[in-house]
């Protein structure tokens, strides 16, 4: 490896493992992909640029919400209440998900938060 490459995997090592970035970002990625942190670290050197790297922690935070909000449409199963049976609005829906996933980033644990995600669901399809 010649000495601009390495100083370049060098920094960008340095900018993977900031305190931050193993808790928001390596930890529960390489934990989702079952594998090392290591090697989680080692793919993204290898396919981020350093610009890339250095804009990923704040396009994670930006993200967030709207993962958040996906998973519970899919665990509160408004793929099937709202876009099949339309049995729930596309807006009710959003209003349910919106509110729980603003609890989930106030600290609430995503489990209890689902839970009251499900107890608002049944109260409007019981309407």
């Amino acid at each position: 490896m010649d000495h601009d490459k390495e100083i370049l995997e060098l920094m960008k090592t340095r900018i993977i493992r900031s305190y931050k970035w193993r808790d928001d970002i390596i930890k529960p990625l390489s934990s989702e992909l079952e594998i090392d942190y290591d090697e989680f670290e080692q793919i993204l050197i290898n396919k981020l640029d350093m610009s890339s790297l250095e804009a990923l922690h704040p396009r994670f935070e930006s993200a967030r919400p709207r993962c958040i909000k996906e998973r519970l449409h899919a665990d509160l199963r408004l793929c099937w209440l709202a876009d099949v049976m339309e049995i729930v609005s596309p807006k009710e829906a959003d209003k349910i998900t919106s509110k729980i996933t603003k609890e989930i980033l106030d600290g609430l644990e995503y489990d209890k938060a689902l839970e009251d995600g499900r107890h608002q669901l049944l109260k409007l399809i019981k309407e």
